[in-house]
């Protein structure tokens, strides 16, 4: 019996890895025809002609070479909103759950019942009040809205609830430490497995985002990749000539926008495990 649900069980995982890594292998397969090939050949195989250096070429020396500025852009957005989330999420996290102070339970329940709130319902709102500050078509439009990650939030919230211990607070307030010292010194470490996967999903959101610097942006100049990408699959979808020959470009850029994502994953997954049992109180 418990051989064939874990045969089940192996079935079902495999045929998830298919689907996850399905469209994956066409985006590859895909970077490496010429436009022509798009439409000419088996869709899930390689073409005779291998395009792909071509099309790569083609995709960084477009249009003066707006790409690299709109992978740079999407970088610099995706970091500092990453970074800054992150940090507000730890130390919010931290806080709500070590320390007790008037309309905590409500202020924590009214930020948690914004996560059930539709980032896109929230677009239209924010670009009002951004076009009231002036910070319309500024990367400050992009930025800041993803600073905030209630989501973040609540994950940071359980994570230093369980993995900070009270006598471990208690005992270093003994020792004379401050509390901002305590925080960086001795809780930090073990908040790091929770740290970078806020960190990572922020950035992950931040780098596929694309309503909001769609509504917030209007000059090509501060475009992420998501909204240049999609400028030039416009231009692919409804041009002739030289705009058609777009199309391998939009897919060639598509496969080279997820290459900084996969190397984030492989660079911080190591973290998620490293902090698990750094300052633990032992027993």
């Amino acid at each position: 019996m418990r051989s064939r649900r874990s045969t089940t069980l192996t079935i079902g995982m495999l045929a998830l890895l298919v689907y996850f890594l399905f469209p994956l292998f066409w985006l590859v397969v895909a970077s490496t025809k010429s436009t022509a090939d798009l439409f000419s050949t088996f869709g899930l195989w390689f073409a005779g002609d291998f395009s792909l250096i071509g099309n790569i070429r083609a995709t960084f020396t477009h249009n003066g070479g707006e790409y690299a500025r709109w992978m740079a852009n999407t970088l610099v957005y995706a970091v500092i909103s990453a970074a800054g989330a992150t940090s507000l999420a730890t130390l919010a996290g931290y806080g709500f759950a070590h320390y007790a102070f008037r309309g905590r339970g409500p202020l924590l329940g009214l930020i948690l019942g914004t996560v059930m709130v539709p980032t896109t319902a929230l677009a239209i709102p924010t670009y009002l009040v951004f076009s009231e500050a002036g910070l319309v078509n500024t990367p400050w439009a992009v930025i800041l809205p993803s600073l905030v990650s209630p989501f973040g939030l609540f994950l940071m919230w359980i994570y230093a609830r369980d993995a900070v211990p009270g006598d471990l607070l208690e005992a270093a307030r003994i020792d004379g430490a401050g509390e901002l010292a305590i925080f960086f010194r001795v809780v930090l470490r073990s908040l790091v497995p929770g740290s970078v996967t806020v960190l990572l999903f922020t950035l992950v959101a931040t780098w596929n985002n694309y309503f909001l610097p769609l509504i917030m942006l209007n000059d090509p100049r501060y475009y992420p990749i998501t909204v240049g990408l999609s400028s030039w699959s416009a231009q692919a979808v409804g041009g002739t000539g030289a705009n058609a020959e777009l199309l391998a470009a939009v897919v060639t850029g598509s496969l080279l926008s997820i290459v900084p994502l996969i190397a984030a994953f492989l660079l911080l997954q190591r973290y998620w495990q490293s902090g698990l049992s750094t300052g633990a109180v032992k027993e």
